[in-house]
């Protein structure tokens, strides 16, 4: 286990505490969910470019590092939706571009091969857009909702750019079986 690996492991552990402080009847518990949130983007962030500066990737990073960003995102969206924040087409756009992913990156990382599709720049960059939009809107700025139609957009995006890979990947692995 090296240190990005225990970053990554971290954030898992962040998506509980931010759920039950986001519904906990503390005074500022949108502020202490808000700030557990932060943390989890400064954790992704650090486990990946400790990660490239001292060349310590492995495969379990980065197939758990994506998951687990994707779980506290899911889990934000989740909370503000039941909170009323954001609205409920932003979770359906976002829970199945998700959900697929995250059930095709355990299908080609359990295959022979043990095939990951790393993470592509339109992922960042929807990924930092949707952190942007959700401290927007936790802090109630008016182009809080604008910044989450333009993350959903990115986001399928993403998904698109994702999907072709992974399906290149696979074509090449079975090209290297037969």
């Amino acid at each position: 286990m090296n240190l990005p690996n225990i970053l990554t492991s971290v954030r898992f552990a962040l998506v509980p505490l931010f759920i039950g402080v986001f519904f906990s009847s503390l005074e500022n518990s949108l502020n202490y969910s808000v700030m557990i949130f932060i943390i989890a983007g400064i954790t992704d962030v650090l486990d990946g470019y400790i990660a490239r500066k001292y060349n310590i990737i492995t495969k379990w990073g980065q197939a758990m590092d994506p998951l687990a960003d994707k779980l506290m995102q899911l889990t934000v969206l989740v909370c503000f939706t039941i909170k009323n924040f954001v609205p409920i087409w932003v979770i359906i756009i976002y829970g199945i571009k998700e959900v697929s992913m995250i059930f095709g990156g355990i299908m080609m990382y359990t295959k022979k091969d043990k095939l990951v599709i790393p993470a592509n720049s339109y992922g960042k960059i929807a990924t930092v857009v949707f952190y942007i939009a959700i401290l927007a809107i936790a802090f109630n700025f008016p182009f809080g909702r604008f910044l989450m139609w333009i993350a959903a957009a990115l986001t399928l995006y993403a998904f698109a750019r994702y999907f072709i890979l992974a399906t290149e990947a696979m074509k090449k692995s079975v090209d290297k079986t037969c």
